[in-house]
């Protein structure tokens, strides 16, 4: 009787491992022996890479996302072409490796760099970091939301760069299984990694092209996300089916274009001549949505600035600027809008909110993950708690304003009290405060020091000092441009930092109103005394025990807001 075999190309194995056919005869008895010694050299090589402490026996380390990971030359270029064509032409390089060097641009994170090596020392595939390939919106089935998208393309890509077949083949199965259940708006970066890999993911790629041809994908979107030649075939294969009418004057015509044009040259008094020409309008042209997805934050808010658009107009696809910032995933930008009135309470038409867009966006790990001292929140999770304030509150229109009743009458007390509250909120929640003052427009306003003293924590602010101690104080054109962009840097923080504002401002109101002892305490020396060094900690407590607080209640007010539109959707059934 033959000897009888299976491969196997499931989540746990590769092609490569083999299994014996618990029905054989004994006289597999020379092969089962073969298959228990490569399932020996799997687990002993897969225990090594898993190793907490087998640093000391690899020869290179490859860094990602500011992590380390030792590994073995000999394994990789045993294992990868790719790797033993790239040590044989750095044969001293026993060093660091930077991910960049092996990928180029394509960006990769350090979980999938972990599997895909874990997979090249052990042949198996562990289970997906749950962390990282699950949103934080609990209504989500999560088989395709973004953050498992984004893994297992990544994968997909690494895998193709360093050529795992086998790893390709796997993970184009898997993408394909849940295609259908991956939102519109992210298939394109699917395609767009499978038309990387080549003829390595061809039927993930005619899957993709069949999917995005058949959706309300409009041009634009299409033609920045995907190379002309995919276009090409998604605009025939929409004209052939009726889709699309190639005589008709589709979306965008000439007049939009010229609009977005000027909008990617970051010309604002461009599109302001254009307007002035009467052909079209900013929302006929959707120039919001335009910049929001695709241009620089700083555009996007200088377009905000012209007041010539309506920062609700739904574009041809139902979603507001809001829903498409939320993509975007930039707080800045959904902070600019929400202060121009956008309302977080309006739906795409499957129903979602700018939140519900947001969370599905973020990746659970960086949402619940709190951030070490002095290093900044992720972004997702900043744009996430922004819209959950923003549907607690009214929203923010036109002007923000500050009380500084605390702070003394004369003007020199409130523009210390400001300079020194911005600072202490920079020092704290470094994010946070970044975005209210890029919101508030601080850079470019004129600094203000105590003598001649500077402040390192204002470095793209212009230097030049002013003394508000001088008698007698004069308000100049300058302080007051400077008090009012430290006020709403202030107020939009109360908006939407509610708790860890008020413990700001006891600090302020007991005891710490000197910027100078602020950039003492934060400075990277802390050359300070051991009591102000105790003050410093004990202040970093308290304020990290109100992020909890802020984020706790955050949790409580999503759970809550979840229940509620999870019994809307049953009564509208």
């Amino acid at each position: 009787m033959e000897p009888s075999f299976m491969t196997t190309d499931s989540d746990n194995a590769s092609s490569g491992i083999y299994f014996v056919d618990p029905t054989s005869s004994p006289a597999t008895a020379p092969a089962d022996a073969d298959v228990q010694a490569l399932k020996r050299l799997s687990d002993n090589l897969g225990s090594i890479f898993q190793s907490q402490d087998f640093a000391f026996c690899a020869d290179a380390t490859i860094t990602c996302e500011s992590h380390n990971l030792p590994v073995h030359r000999c394994v990789l270029s045993a294992r990868s072409p790719f790797f033993r064509d790239f040590f044989s032409k750095h044969r001293d390089h026993t060093g660091t490796i930077d991910m960049h060097d092996l990928l180029g641009d394509f960006e990769v994170g350090y979980e999938v760099l972990v599997l895909v090596m874990e997979y090249i020392y052990s042949g198996r595939v562990g289970q997906l970091p749950k962390g990282v390939c699950i949103c934080v919106d609990e209504s989500c089935p999560h088989a395709g939301c973004r953050p498992a998208v984004d893994f297992m393309v990544e994968v997909l890509f690494a895998s193709f760069t360093f050529h795992i077949f086998e790893l390709v083949n796997l993970f184009q199965r898997r993408l394909i299984d849940i295609l259908e259940s991956v939102a519109a708006d992210d298939v394109p970066r699917i395609l767009s990694v499978s038309n990387m890999c080549n003829s390595s993911c061809q039927r993930l790629l005619n899957r993709c092209i069949d999917i995005v041809a058949q959706s309300d994908l409009d041009m634009v979107a299409l033609e920045k996300k995907l190379p002309p030649d995919i276009v090409k075939q998604i605009v025939e294969y929409r004209v052939s089916v009726g889709f699309m009418n190639p005589h008709a004057d589709n979306f965008p015509n000439k007049h939009a274009r010229r609009i977005h044009r000027a909008l990617d040259s970051d010309d604002v008094e461009l599109v302001r001549m254009l307007l002035k020409e009467g052909h079209t309008t900013l929302d006929d042209a959707y120039a919001l949505h335009y910049a929001v997805e695709h241009c620089d934050s700083k555009i996007t808010m200088e377009l905000l600035d012209l007041e010539l658009a309506d920062v609700n107009h739904r574009n041809l696809r139902g979603y507001t600027v809001l829903h498409v910032a939320a993509m975007r995933k930039d707080p800045k930008i959904i902070v600019s809008l929400l202060t121009k009135g956008a309302r977080p309470s309006d739906l795409t038409q499957d129903g979602r909110k700018a939140v519900q867009i947001a969370k599905r966006m973020t990746k659970s790990a960086d949402y619940y993950r709190i951030p070490e001292e002095g290093k900044a929140s992720p972004k997702d999770m900043l744009c996430v708690e922004i819209l959950e304030q923003a549907e607690r509150r009214d929203p923010l229109v036109g002007e923000a304003s500050v009380s500084l009743a605390l702070a003394g009458d004369d003007m020199r007390g409130r523009l210390l009290y400001l300079e020194n509250r911005v600072a202490l909120a920079r020092i704290m929640f470094p994010m946070e405060a970044r975005v209210a003052m890029d919101i508030a427009q601080v850079d470019g306003t004129l600094e203000f020091t105590l003598g001649s003293n500077s402040n390192p924590t204002n470095g793209n602010n212009r230097s030049t000092p002013m003394d508000l101690n001088e008698t007698p104080f004069q308000m100049k054109e300058e302080h007051r441009a400077r008090m009012k962009a430290l006020a709403r840097t202030v107020e939009l923080g109360k908006k939407f930092f509610p708790r860890c504002s008020d413990v700001l401002d006891k600090i302020m109101d007991d005891d710490l109103t000197d910027l100078a002892d602020l950039t003492d305490l934060a400075g990277p020396n802390r050359d300070t005394s051991e009591e102000k060094r105790r003050h410093y900690e004990d202040l970093q407590n308290v304020l990290q025990r109100a992020f909890c607080e802020d984020r706790q209640e955050l949790d409580r007010s999503a759970l809550s807001s979840s229940s509620s539109s999870t019994s809307i959707h049953r009564a509208r059934r």
